[in-house]
């Protein structure tokens, strides 16, 4: 099996990074692996001194085959950089394993993610692969090791170079491309917050290179292979004063790999996850809200 190179973008957040790639290290297939370090430049002072000590801190990492560092002279901004990043290594190397610099990985999430990736490669219904699920309550009978579900994980992924070549990040492009009323339609059968996210995206209220990802994949009837049980755990959803007491799900990683695929999509996993993403947003929702009503009057 030939290996995909690893990419990792990493910002101002020296515990979290190091927690990423310490996790990385541990992967059975990393000093087998290629990883490819994206460090982008400060956007404003206060963020200067993070991404110097993130700078100094991945420049004395080993345990991979082989290191590449790319630091960024100016500030291209998670989704210029993830975008511009991704078209390089992907052209190059016909592949890629995607992660930013809050996720925690199993042991087993670079197996899972090349032997996806090689099993998938002449599938042209599959679109991407990610290492993340939330805890769903699937059923004990269900054999498989994944499932199959339309909406893009920014929680991890990988990509092949042909499927990633068809995807248009001009939003004003997409819009041409199809119809809005479509797309309000089908964004809507896999989270209420994507049709949002379309709509700040064309405002440029936000710079989403995942909501982008998520259209094309969405539009074009294509899917994400999702495993049964989570190889990554977002910190980032640790990091915040009051995160971690109102957020719905607890990832805990898989102490074991199940690479039993398929290629047939489950209505029932399909409908579990869906139900699972109408209650987290809502409850994200209900969290957002009372964080900025304890903002207002000081508490907390």
């Amino acid at each position: 099996m030939k290996l995909s190179p690893i990419l990792l973008f990493v910002y101002n957040r020296p515990y979290h990074t190091k927690q990423t790639i310490e996790a990385l290290q541990k992967n059975d297939l990393a000093k087998e692996s290629k990883i490819f370090i994206y460090s982008d430049a400060p956007k404003n002072e206060s963020a200067k001194q993070g991404v110097e000590e993130v700078r100094s801190y991945i420049k004395s990492i080993d345990g991979f085959k082989d290191i590449t560092i790319i630091e960024r002279e100016k500030n291209f901004g998670l989704a210029d950089s993830i975008i511009d990043g991704v078209s390089e290594i992907v052209n190059r190397y016909g592949k890629v394993i995607v992660l930013e610099d809050d996720l925690v990985t199993s042991p087993y999430f670079l197996r899972f993610m090349n032997e996806a990736l090689e099993f998938y490669e002449e599938n042209d219904e599959i679109y991407s692969i990610t290492g993340f699920n939330y805890p769903l309550k699937i059923d004990k009978n269900y054999n498989y090791g994944i499932f199959l579900y339309p909406r893009v994980s920014s929680k991890s992924w990988a990509i092949w170079k042909n499927k990633w070549s068809e995807i248009e990040f001009d939003i004003s492009k997409i819009s041409i491309k199809w119809d809005i009323k479509e797309i309000k339609k089908k964004l809507d059968l896999y989270g209420k917050d994507l049709y949002y996210m379309y709509l700040a995206q064309l405002d440029k209220r936000i710079d989403s290179w995942a909501i982008r990802f998520a259209i094309n994949q969405i539009m074009l009837n294509k899917y994400t292979v999702y495993p049964i049980k989570s190889y990554v755990k977002d910190i980032g959803d640790d990091s915040g004063t009051h995160a971690n007491k109102s957020l719905p799900h607890k990832i805990i990683l898989s102490d074991y790999i199940n690479c039993d695929f398929t290629d047939k999509y489950n209505n029932d996993i399909a409908k579990l996850y869906s139900d699972y993403l109408k209650r987290y947003f809502f409850r994200a929702k209900i969290h957002a809200l009372k964080n900025k009503i304890l903002r207002l009057f000081n508490v907390g």
